[in-house]
């Protein structure tokens, strides 16, 4: 049995936010031939569940790797498997550093988004996470248990979104890490969580050698887990910065079936 650990946009996805028919169609072939998937994004849990129905692959096999790997779910079983979550105590503190430096900062349950206000940032953000937003100042005192990632975001100013990376790191390295995922967007989340911890988890808990893992992403967020897998997938669409971590780089982007072809040679055979 072999496991293929894919990110989502820029990955997976076609530059249409969806899969494309051929990819889907080579990914049912290799889940019919015993293997297994895992949809490993940023995304918070319900907008990886909507790509995964949308796609027709919300089916028995298929494992949902959400919140950079904080947060695995088994759709045949209907259940979370995994989590590491974000302390109450560090999400006021994160969100008030945020609102010090001008910054926006959101969290999320399972189901919504917690947002500061209706502003450019969500307005963006929700383009391709369709979420409920709700408005709060405080979300501390009325989300239900402790969220699994925070997430800043600058439309228009990396920079910033550096300092207040430097200062999480610097202020809450015993509990937080914080990794770009986009030039516009800084993930926070548990230190011992990301994505490499979630395909280890998994892979040990499905009994299946680490060699005999792929990962396959092209953003920085997905560096732990091309790291940590037996082979490491980047997509040639991907940041230039990943590269030498990888076994495998594709010879087509995303929007050109690239990763299925990486499917057909190396898993299929």
């Amino acid at each position: 049995m072999k496991i293929l650990f894919t990110d989502l946009d820029d990955t997976l996805l076609n530059n249409q936010s969806e899969v494309s028919e051929y990819t889907k169609e080579v990914i049912l072939r290799m889940l019919e031939c015993g293997h297994r998937l895992v949809l490993s994004s940023g995304r918070p849990l319900g907008s990886v569940m909507e790509v995964a129905k949308k796609a027709d692959l919300f089916i028995p096999g298929v494992y949902l790797s959400s919140n950079n790997g904080s947060c695995i779910y088994e759709i045949a079983s209907d259940n979370i498997i995994y989590e590491k979550t974000v302390p109450m105590d560090y999400v006021k503190a994160v969100w008030e550093l945020g609102k010090s430096a001008g910054i926006h900062i959101q969290t999320y349950s399972n189901t919504s988004i917690y947002s500061p206000a209706l502003d450019d940032e969500i307005e963006f953000y929700t383009r391709k996470i369709h979420l409920p937003v709700v408005v709060s100042e405080r979300p501390w005192e009325e989300l239900e248990r402790e969220p699994y990632k925070l997430l800043a975001v600058s439309l228009n100013d990396r920079d910033k979104l550096e300092v207040l990376r430097n200062t999480i790191l610097d202020r809450f390295s015993d509990k937080l890490d914080a990794i770009f995922s986009s030039d516009r967007y800084l993930e926070i989340f548990n230190r011992t969580s990301g994505k490499g911890e979630g395909l280890k988890w998994l892979c040990n808990h499905l009994d299946i050698d680490i060699k005999d893992s792929y990962a396959a992403g092209d953003a920085m967020n997905d560096l732990s887990m091309i790291e940590a897998a037996g082979n490491g997938i980047v997509m040639c669409n991907g940041v230039g910065a990943l590269f030498p971590y990888a076994q495998i780089i594709t010879k087509k982007s995303n929007d050109e079936d690239g990763l299925a072809e990486v499917i057909k040679q190396h898993i299929l055979g």
